[in-house]
């Protein structure tokens, strides 16, 4: 057992310096050329007349620490989203999150006129709740109450219903498509600390009580009778997951925009190294979430150079195949 724990914390600690690499390299790689040692001294020794430090403190270093907090968010709140349905194609747009938020942002651009990203990020803030609510709604109805299958079921009728009203919205008005491009693509690019802020109180304490809750969702993929009859209050349970899942998703959502498969495939990757207890697989998959994200802007600025592709298209390149691979093989999300 001891031997089963250490590797599991010598795996932790190569994926932490993986991570590590990959935020350097967000850090160094670009269209700017910038050395390891340029990026050091842009840390301690900040020269504001330099090019390169403006580029690290202004650009790069915003947009490298809002990946690592997207990517985790993400990854828990898949790994959340399959233990509540316990279904391992479940990710946070079961709860048609993605969905509502851009809809929600459709309407304040087309018409509302808003214009402010800030202002923007508070609609698809708000979109995501108000999806996850309609969802978690419908999924209770009936004398059975929360299931399932019967969250899936409303989930995928949201997500349909608010895709629908949105590519109805933006075919009415063209010009609206344009300015919600890069929240259907998902983009991580002209992002700044100042459109984290507002959402970072709430992010950091969900990440936080979600990795407190190990030991309860450890017991709850048993079965509900199961969990009840060890003394867990399910309901209660399942409502405060649902509400994390809003709060992680919903603010990743608002800041990013709509970037895919991060809670579909991070989880699974983390059950392969951490195995399927909750106390270890929550931190693995925040911190892969963490490198994957990263990872996938590096490569979206890189591929195309000068030009950037969106990273919501970087993440389905790989969640793509990774889905079907799912699909086929029935993986258990226990």
């Amino acid at each position: 057992m001891k031997a089963v724990l250490m590797k599991k914390r010598i795996r932790f600690c190569l994926i932490f310096i993986l991570f590590l690499l990959s935020f350097a390299a967000s850090i160094v790689f670009g269209q700017t050329s910038i050395t390891l040692e340029q990026a050091l001294s842009s840390f301690h020794s900040y020269d504001e007349t330099s090019t390169e430090h403006i580029v690290i403190q202004s650009n790069r270093l915003p947009r490298a620490v809002i990946a690592t907090i997207v990517g985790a968010s993400l990854a828990v709140a898949g790994a959340f989203m399959q233990a509540l349905t316990r279904n391992p194609l479940a990710s946070p747009s079961i709860f048609g999150i993605n969905q509502g938020a851009i809809f929600f942002v459709v309407i304040g651009v087309v018409f509302l006129s808003v214009s402010s990203l800030v202002s923007l990020m508070g609609l698809a803030f708000l979109g995501a709740a108000v999806a996850a609510m309609v969802v978690y709604f419908l999924g209770s109805i009936g004398r059975d109450g929360l299931t399932p299958v019967k969250m899936v079921l409303a989930g995928a009728a949201i997500s349909a219903l608010f895709q629908s009203y949105t590519q109805g919205i933006l075919v009415l008005d063209e010009a609206g498509l344009q300015d919600v491009l890069f929240w259907l693509a998902g983009s991580v690019s002209g992002r700044t600390f100042e459109m984290l802020l507002p959402v970072l109180p709430f992010m950091g304490a969900a990440i936080i009580i979600a990795l407190c809750m190990g030991k309860a969702i450890n017991l709850l993929v048993t079965g509900d009778d199961v969990a009840k009859g060890m003394g867990q209050h399910v309901a209660e349970l399942k409502g405060t997951m649902g509400i994390i899942v809003v709060i992680l998703a919903g603010s990743a959502v608002a800041v990013v925009g709509a970037v895919g498969f991060i809670g579909l495939v991070v989880p699974h990757i983390a059950r392969f190294f951490a195995g399927s207890d909750y106390r270890l697989l929550l931190p693995f998959s925040a911190l892969i979430g963490a490198v994957l994200l990263v990872s996938a802007d590096v490569l979206a600025r890189l591929i195309i150079m000068p030009q950037e592709v969106p990273i919501g298209v970087m993440t389905a390149i790989v969640g793509g195949p990774f889905f079907v691979y799912i699909a086929r093989k029935g993986v258990s999300s226990r």
